[in-house]
């Protein structure tokens, strides 16, 4: 296979691996590791195996006029966007942080509006228009707390929070991804990022009881170190390197319904109809800002 064909592999195989982690951790939080005490372990463990696996590949270093850019890039995507995701999704529902996922195309579009001066006709200013109107409707009333969701409300202003700082990521470390080596972005961002949540993460993660934590939680916490974290940035980074940040972005489609379809196959979540009418609608928009003129799809 060519490029692109592994490129659109490795969309897909992080695509799906977010979608599954939307219950995978939230099983976990808070009983056994708090939201801020996850992101200690995963800034920790996937810095960890960067740095190892950076010493068997050709040294890079990153030069001094992208600093700037690699710190923001690790504010963005290791500080604000976990933190906002794992504490949202501590308070909210799997499926609520499945449809809000899928809201990164359109803030995509809109920040490159913002800050790139990208042109927006209608058809993506409809887009825009419908995907913001679907996850107001969840916010405002898809917000019944239970037991496991203390505070959806909170919490899917959380989801908004952390949708807006990965969409700005993505947009600032595409640069990085086209002159430096994945292994040689992420060891950096990584660690950054984890000097940058130490204040914050550090008292929840000493509290974590991990000689009597059960299997089922272990490997839970295993799977979003290795493969929330790890993998899928590796996997996304090198996606972004042999593709369009839109093309990218457009793998946020099938998020929703892998996260939607585990949560309430494993019974940690239900779908109703105010649920259901927002990730639609969300989902519409996404396909309009998405969509290509017809001159241009056959480019990438």
């Amino acid at each position: 296979m060519n490029n692109r064909s592994w490129a659109l592999l490795a969309a897909g195989g992080a695509t799906a691996i977010y979608g599954l982690n939307h219950t995978i951790a939230k099983v976990v939080m808070p009983q056994y590791v708090g939201a801020f005490g996850f992101i200690f372990i995963r800034t920790a463990g996937a810095g960890i195996l960067f740095w190892l696996l950076s010493f068997f590949l050709k040294s890079e270093k990153i030069e001094r006029v992208d600093y700037l850019r690699v710190f923001l890039a690790a504010l963005m995507g290791m500080c604000i966007n976990m933190l906002s995701f794992f504490k949202g999704l501590e308070l909210s529902t799997p499926v609520n942080s499945g449809i809000f996922a899928t809201t990164n195309p359109i803030l995509i579009l809109l920040l490159s509006y913002l800050f790139l001066n990208e042109k927006i006709g209608m058809k993506k200013f409809l887009g825009i228009t419908l995907g913001f109107a679907g996850a107001m409707i969840l916010v405002l009333y898809g917000t019944q707390n239970t037991s496991s969701a203390p505070d959806v409300l909170l919490g899917n202003i959380f989801f908004i929070i952390n949708s807006i700082f990965f969409s700005g990521f993505i947009i600032v470390v595409k640069p990085l991804t086209e002159k430096y080596n994945t292994v040689t972005i992420m060891k950096w961002l990584f660690l950054i990022g984890f000097v940058l949540t130490f204040p914050v993460t550090w008292g929840e993660y000493v509290q974590v009881d991990w000689i009597n934590m059960p299997f089922d939680v272990l490997w839970r916490v295993t799977f979003v170190v290795l493969g929330t974290t790890f993998l899928t940035y590796l996997l996304n980074l090198y996606a972004l390197k042999n593709l369009q940040a839109s093309t990218v972005g457009a793998f946020a489609y099938p998020q929703p319904i892998i996260a939607i379809g585990y949560a309430v196959y494993t019974g940690n979540d239900t779908l109703d109809g105010v649920k259901l009418v927002a990730c639609l609608m969300i989902m519409t928009g996404v396909y309009l800002v998405s969509k290509k003129p017809l001159r241009l799809q056959s480019k990438d």
